[in-house]
């Protein structure tokens, strides 16, 4: 018995000292739980509003959520917290004075998925700023002083959905974050953006475009900007419906209303095709994952895959149609059903009644009309120009002989009256002149043609300087037999 005595009051001599260090490690746990600055429920850490200006070191590594907003920090570097936080999926840093960020600072935080950098005084997002957070969903950045995004800031952050940007000073506009595939909403609203790339945006799909706040920036006026806008608004993207007094853009120093601007009236355009084509239609809608089905012109509604030879519906809910034909041109509608709502969308199908040939065949005859345009301007030079002269095939005629008394063919004569005395009777002042066809050798009447029994009369010789009287018999007018009094 004497033993089991001792025993048991071993047992109580040690029980004070197991209490006192359960205490103690207690009491230590609790240190390293909850900071003193911070008020602790669960796995929630909240040190917001406590003008901390370092990130507090004894983190618990359960932390899930921690509010360090509203203090005075001012850098965030790799080593902010000694501990690997693998649990914490939301970290809030607004409204502080961070004007630094390392680019491993989020290596502790691999499972982020909600960051709230807004209201501080970042400058540049560098390069692979963001690349750890591969399971990050939402970024809060806006009301900063951001001038310039890094092209691979934001890369394989690939489940991103929500990023906010506005109130910053943006001039050039972040191609490289379309790219993101599951990105629902890029707010660059209230920035110094003045270009877009309208070809980009264009192709972008209804239901990017309609997160993409593009409000309040100084933007180049354009009816091609006009044009993009105004279709947005026809299809109802919250983008443009909710801000669209807020829409301006920049011209002559001076803002105005997209919707103002001297433009022509935006109308819906009609999808082409021609005879033959394979057309591809995308049911276009504002929410991803809807259930899509088809109903062709003829009010057919498209259920299989694979409808027939030439229709077929794609997973994504695309209507292929093949070999395009006169017949298929109609108002093809695509009714989408989804969690939150349902959409209705309407596409005209226009079908031309002839082949469309390829660039190559329209380069060959553009070439072939300019050739023989150049062709045909070489002809007209050389006919007008390098026409072969006809005097060179005559032979060299002989002088006339100064005896002829006729005059030549089809000119009119310039001698004055054969007998400058006679006619005393008439006016001084008037003159007569006479043309005469010449014949074109003996014995030729008028036109030409010989006259029978007819010779040439032999003139006398008569003195110098003096003419004899043309024999009317010789000689034939112009026009008739009797000479013409000019």
């Amino acid at each position: 018995m004497q033993p089991q005595r001792d025993l048991r009051g071993l047992r109580l001599l040690l029980l004070p000292w197991f209490l006192l260090l359960f205490e103690v490690a207690r009491a230590g746990r609790l240190v390293v739980s909850c900071p003193a600055a911070c008020l602790c429920a669960s796995n929630i850490l909240s040190c917001s509003k406590q003008q901390l200006p370092n990130v507090p070191h004894t983190l618990p590594s359960y932390t899930a959520l921690l509010d360090l907003s509203h203090n005075n920090l001012s850098r965030l570097r790799a080593e902010w917290t000694p501990t690997r936080l693998p649990h914490l999926h939301s970290l809030l840093l607004s409204h502080n004075h961070l004007n630094f960020i390392s680019s491993e600072a989020f290596s502790p935080v691999p499972n982020l998925r909600y960051l709230d950098l807004s209201s501080n005084q970042l400058r540049t997002l560098d390069e692979s700023l963001f690349s750890g957070l591969q399971v990050l969903e939402v970024l809060l950045l806006y009301n900063n002083h951001i001038m310039a995004v890094d092209r691979s800031a934001f890369e394989d952050v690939v489940q991103l959905q929500k990023l906010y940007l506005s109130q910053n000073h943006i001039s050039r506009f972040p191609v490289e974050l379309c790219g993101l595939p599951k990105l629902t909403l890029l707010d660059l609203s209230s920035n110094r953006l003045k270009n877009l790339p309208l070809s980009n945006l264009q192709k972008l799909p209804a239901w990017f475009k309609n997160g993409l706040y593009l409000h309040n920036n100084p933007l180049h006026c354009t009816c091609e900007l006009y044009r993009l806008f105004s279709h947005w608004q026809s299809r109802q993207l919250s983008s443009v419906v909710d801000f669209r007094e807020d829409l301006y853009c920049m011209s002559s120093k001076e803002l105005h209303n997209v919707f103002n601007l001297n433009c022509s009236e935006y109308k819906e355009r009609a999808w082409e095709a021609h005879l033959g084509e394979t057309l591809t239609i995308h049911c276009d809608t504002k929410q991803q994952g809807m259930t899509k089905v088809w109903v062709t012109p003829s009010n057919e509604r498209v259920l299989d895959v694979v409808v027939n030879s030439t229709v077929t519906v794609f997973e994504n809910g695309s209507l292929q149609i093949k070999g395009v034909q006169v017949e298929d041109g109609g108002v093809y509608t695509c009714y989408a059903m989804g969690e939150t709502f349902n959409e209705t969308l309407s596409v005209e199908l226009k079908v031309y009644n002839f082949t469309l040939h390829g660039h190559h065949d329209t380069l060959n005859t553009a070439y072939t009309t300019l050739v023989g345009c150049i062709l045909s301007v070489v002809l007209v030079l050389i006919y007008l120009y390098l026409t072969p002269c006809r005097c060179w095939c005559r032979g060299v005629e002989k002088p006339s002989s100064h005896q002829g008394d006729s005059l030549s063919s089809s000119m009119l004569s310039t001698t004055p009256n054969h007998d400058p005395m006679a006619g005393g009777d008439k006016d001084d002042g008037f003159d007569r002149r006479v043309a005469f066809l010449e014949p074109g050798g003996p014995g030729q009447g008028q036109n030409g043609k010989l006259k029978p029994g007819n010779t040439l009369p032999v003139p006398e010789a008569t003195g110098k300087g003096q003419r004899r009287m043309s024999d009317p018999e010789s000689v034939s007018s112009v026009f008739s037999d009797t000479p013409i009094v000019v």
